[in-house]
């Protein structure tokens, strides 16, 4: 007689519910804080830019540059409005400011937490006027024209009679280097030699003709030797030429040698 084999019974599992499922609030719980976390940083009050503090100027309207900021200060994510300090461009801001103030050199732009901005803003200083046909602009020790002069200024006056292209405020006007090569020449002059200048020609890249205050002229080469054109300027004056008849004197020319011809006037 044939034994028949037990078989067990199929069972159906039931399926666990979703809400018993651990990864599940684990999930909710992650999105939750995701979503509260987002919502503190760029909709929350809390960080919300409020505030603009603005230092280190001095000319430039303190107003202006206000408005100018809080124009930037606004930002939309899907269609909200927001003004989070972490969502406003500090490099456009910076970029604006310079483009629209050409007196200002440099621009220091932070977020002060939890709703400010702090500007710090660095003025061009002023070390001569540089002019040009009928056209006088401050200009700052990079060679930079930033200001038109409507009136005179007590400072080095440089003409620039060389043929250049039309200029705007903010670009450099003149090298560098030859600026601190004319403001340098101009300070021996007035320091060593006592010899007080009414202004500066640059007439080419090779000649400088400077007028004093009693009407005649040195021609020096700006890519010469200047000290050793400022000591022969010395000997000719010391030995040959008194003060006393600097009054009929024309011109001394430096740009040659080891000599500093002169002229005197018809």
């Amino acid at each position: 007689m044939k034994r028949r084999k037990f078989r067990k019974p199929y069972r159906i599992k039931r399926r666990k519910s979703v809400f018993k499922n651990r990864f599940f609030w684990l999930g909710i719980l992650t999105f939750v804080i995701a979503v509260t976390f987002f919502y503190l940083l760029f909709f929350s009050e809390i960080f919300q830019a409020k505030k603009v503090i603005i230092t280190g100027e001095e000319k430039v309207s303190k107003e202006e540059l206000k408005l100018l900021i809080e124009k930037k200060l606004e930002n939309k994510i899907f269609f909200f409005k927001t003004k989070s300090i972490f969502l406003v461009n500090l490099n456009e801001i910076k970029r604006d400011i310079l483009n629209d103030w050409p007196q200002i050199a440099e621009v220091e732009i932070g977020r002060g937490f939890p709703d400010a901005l702090n500007i710090v803003v660095i003025e061009r200083v002023r070390v001569a006027n540089w002019c040009r046909e009928d056209n006088c602009f401050l200009i700052d020790n990079e060679g930079i024209i930033f200001e038109e002069v409507l009136l005179g200024v007590d400072l080095t006056k440089i003409i620039d009679r060389q043929n250049r292209e039309s200029f705007t405020l903010g670009e450099r006007a003149i090298e560098k280097t030859l600026l601190s090569q004319i403001l340098e020449t101009e300070r021996k002059l007035k320091e060593d030699l006592k010899i007080q200048l009414q202004e500066i020609l640059i007439v080419s890249e090779e000649r400088l003709n400077i007028r004093t205050s009693e009407g005649w002229e040195i021609y020096l080469n700006p890519q010469g030797d200047i000290g050793w054109q400022l000591t022969k300027l010395r000997a000719t004056l010391e030995e040959e030429i008194p003060s006393e008849k600097r009054k009929n004197l024309e011109h001394i020319e430096l740009r040659f040698g080891n000599f500093a011809p002169y002229k005197y006037q018809d």
